[in-house]
C-alpha cells in the first residue's frame, strides 16, 4: 500500500513509492572481492524539506542466511525536480562520495541513476563510476547496481529483492482507517 504522507513535500509525491523501511537479501559479486549473498535494510524517510534521507546497510550472509561481517554502508539525499530529473547524492563507508543523475520513468514506478561525479579518499579502493536501477515491483523494491574501476569495465556487481517492513504502528493506522461498516464475517468483504 502506498500512502502519500500528509507532511511530504509536495516535490517529492513521484517518490512517494521509495518511502519506508526495506529488507532483503542480493548477490553481490565483482572481480577481486568476495562473491557472497547478502542481507539489506533500506530506509527512506524525509521531514518536511525538498529531500529523501536515504541509509543503506548491507551485510554477507552465510550458507544458512545468518549475518557474518558488514559489507557496505552507504547514506545521502534524494531529490526530483518537475521533468521527473532525478538527483542523489551519496556518501560510502569505504570512502567514496557520488553524485547521481537519473530520471524516473514515465508512467512507472522506476528510477534510473548514473554517476555524474565520484571523489575518493585515499583510503578507498579503485572506483570510476557506476549505474543504478531502482523499481517498485508488486509492492517490492528491487535494485541492480553496476560499477567500473579503471581495471574493469562497467558491469553488475550487485543486486537486492526487498520487502517493505511493516511496523505495530502501520497496522495501527491500517486500522483506524478501515471502514465502520466492515462486514462482521469477513466473506462478504470478498463478495
Amino acid at each position: 500500500m502506498i500512502e502519500i504522507p500528509s507532511d511530504l513535500h509536495k516535490d517529492l509525491v513521484p517518490l512517494v513509492f521509495l518511502l519506508g523501511n526495506w529488507a532483503g537479501a542480493g548477490v553481490h559479486d565483482f572481480p577481486g572481492s568476495e562473491k557472497c549473498n547478502f542481507g539489506q535494510e533500506v530506509s527512506f524517510t524525509h521531514d518536511g524539506r525538498d529531500f529523501l534521507e536515504y541509509s543503506s546497510r548491507t551485510w554477507v550472509l552465510d550458507n544458512d542466511g545468518n549475518k557474518v561481517r558488514p559489507l557496505e554502508t552507504e547514506s545521502g539525499f534524494w531529490r526530483i525536480d518537475a521533468d521527473r530529473k532525478v538527483e542523489v547524492t551519496m556518501v560510502r563507508d569505504d570512502g567514496v562520495v557520488e553524485i547521481w543523475y537519473g530520471d524516473l520513468a514515465a508512467k512507472k514506478p522506476q528510477i534510473d541513476l548514473v554517476t555524474d561525479a565520484v571523489a575518493r579518499t585515499a583510503a578507498s579502493g579503485p572506483y570510476s563510476g557506476g549505474k543504478r536501477l531502482y523499481g517498485y515491483v508488486n509492492s517490492d523494491l528491487m535494485w541492480v547496481g553496476e560499477k567500473q574501476t579503471p581495471e574493469v569495465e562497467l558491469r553488475p556487481y550487485m543486486s537486492a529483492h526487498l520487502k517493505k517492513v511493516v511496523t505495530p504502528e502501520d497496522v495501527e493506522r491500517w486500522a483506524r482507517a478501515l471502514p465502520d461498516d466492515m462486514p462482521d464475517d469477513g466473506i462478504a468483504f470478498f463478495k
